[in-house]
């Protein structure tokens, strides 16, 4: 069999764990590693060297591995800032290029990169390993087998709790922390958004036509746990972090199919991906390991089982109601597998309701259950009955209602301009400044 000669830039955790899996495939030799740290090219020679290989040769200067004549094939696993810079270095080498993921950091530099490769036609390949994941696979093979029909919607997140490896950033020469620290931006969307963009045939016949994406007050989630003893810096009291915990994006493509990615890395949570392609005849749901075929009860246009979503993500934990689940900081288990952490944790959330269900719910019984959508109908107008016999405001009054309402004609002007934002009318005129919080039912103290 031929040997391909690999030079590997970037030895850190990422780097190290690539080279054990290169070095299982018989084809490849390592003849050169790269990095700036002494110690972590001697670990990544020693992997080489533990896994049957020949010692390669190290380098402190990346640009020395680009130019060695033993090397064929470049492979990218340092900082995120270079590895444009270093692709487009190693394709004017005429080396092959494979570069782990990130987000670039300009339109100029994509531009740089497209160019580099029509001038000198050198193979460059991004490694996006969730491209390659069974889930994503097998609903890839659903998708053009027809048997989720006609995809209109999916979705993905990055949903990863990186506190702990972003703060650690000084100590641990990680360089997520310095783009915490300074940057604003979905900065890692490739996992989500890989595998749903290979489904859709984007660059093949469909492309993304319009992107739109918020964030949440930057730097709350870091900026309190930087005061937490887990927190391994202690340097970083008192940093601001221009990085929002949550970036949600939305991108439509010219076939009118609609995506939404999340960034969501800097708040308490569990390890997922929510990878889901919606379809005319089905859905897929990666963290669930579920596919559901149209042809049984159906509550919505399009096929799928009934589900609210209902989440609220806090600097201290997380609570989701489809899961009846509740994660609390400092005891999430992280567990890659987000199928198995449901099977362990699902309806956790029982353990809460002695101390924090309101009394409506604990003294609900069973007749009142089975009443509309398992009581919450029931609850929902001895509520409305309660306050107009006691001449109490109403929990859900007309600002509430005029405000939710109006999303449905801004959303239409917003796609008629091209998915810019639009302004939202506060029906209040400036009241809301001064109107208390008003919970629908009275809540345990």
């Amino acid at each position: 069999m031929s040997e391909i000669s690999v030079g590997v830039i970037g030895l850190g955790n990422r780097g190290s764990s690539l080279l054990e899996s290169m070095m299982a495939c018989p084809e490849c030799r390592i003849t050169a590693v790269s990095d700036l740290y002494e110690d972590r090219r001697k670990k990544g020679i020693d992997i080489v060297v533990q896994h049957g290989g020949k010692a390669p040769k190290e380098y402190a200067n990346w640009m020395d591995l680009v130019h060695d004549d033993d090397v064929k094939v470049v492979v990218i696993v340092c900082d995120w800032e270079m590895h444009i810079p270093m692709a487009i270095e190693a394709m004017k080498a005429h080396k092959i290029v494979a570069s782990e993921v990130a987000g670039a950091y300009s339109i100029d530099d994509c531009w740089k990169l497209v160019d580099t490769y029509e001038e000198t036609k050198t193979p460059i390949m991004l490694l996006e390993n969730c491209c390659f994941d069974e889930f994503e696979l097998l609903t890839t093979s659903l998708v053009r087998h027809g048997l989720l029909g006609d995809i209109l919607y999916a979705h993905g997140c990055y949903g990863h709790d990186l506190r702990g490896e972003i703060t650690g950033g000084n100590v641990n020469r990680h360089y997520r922390l310095r783009n915490y620290e300074h940057r604003n931006a979905e900065n890692y969307p490739t996992h989500e958004l890989g595998p749903i963009a290979k489904i859709l045939d984007i660059n093949h016949g469909n492309r993304f036509m319009r992107l739109a994406s918020n964030g949440t007050r930057p730097g709350v989630g870091l900026e309190a746990f930087v005061k937490d003893s887990r927190c391994i810096d202690s340097t970083l009291a008192g940093q601001k972090f221009a990085q929002s915990d949550i970036v949600s994006t939305t991108l439509v493509t010219e076939k009118q199919q609609v995506v939404t990615i999340r960034l969501d890395t800097s708040l308490p949570r569990f390890y997922a991906r929510e990878f889901t392609i919606r379809g005319t005849k089905g859905l897929a749901q990666g963290d669930q390991n579920l596919v559901c075929l149209d042809g049984v009860r159906l509550d919505t246009s399009l096929p799928r089982f009934y589900a609210r979503e209902f989440t609220i993500r806090g600097t201290k934990g997380l609570a989701q109601g489809d899961q009846n689940l509740v994660c609390l900081d400092g005891s999430i288990p992280e567990i890659y597998e987000t199928n198995h952490f449901y099977e362990k944790e699902l309806n956790n959330a029982n353990a809460y309701k002695e101390r924090y269900q309101c009394d409506v719910w604990k003294n609900m019984t069973p007749e009142q259950r089975k009443l509309g959508h398992g009581g919450m109908d029931y609850i929902e107008f001895r509520v409305l009955f309660d306050c107009i016999l006691k001449g109490k405001p109403l929990p859900i009054d007309v600002y509430d209602m005029a405000t939710w309402m109006a999303i449905t004609p801004l959303s239409t002007l917003s796609m008629e301009k091209g998915g810019v934002p639009v302004e939202f009318p506060d029906f209040t005129r400036g009241k809301y400044r001064e109107r208390e919080s008003q919970d629908v039912v009275e809540l345990p103290k």
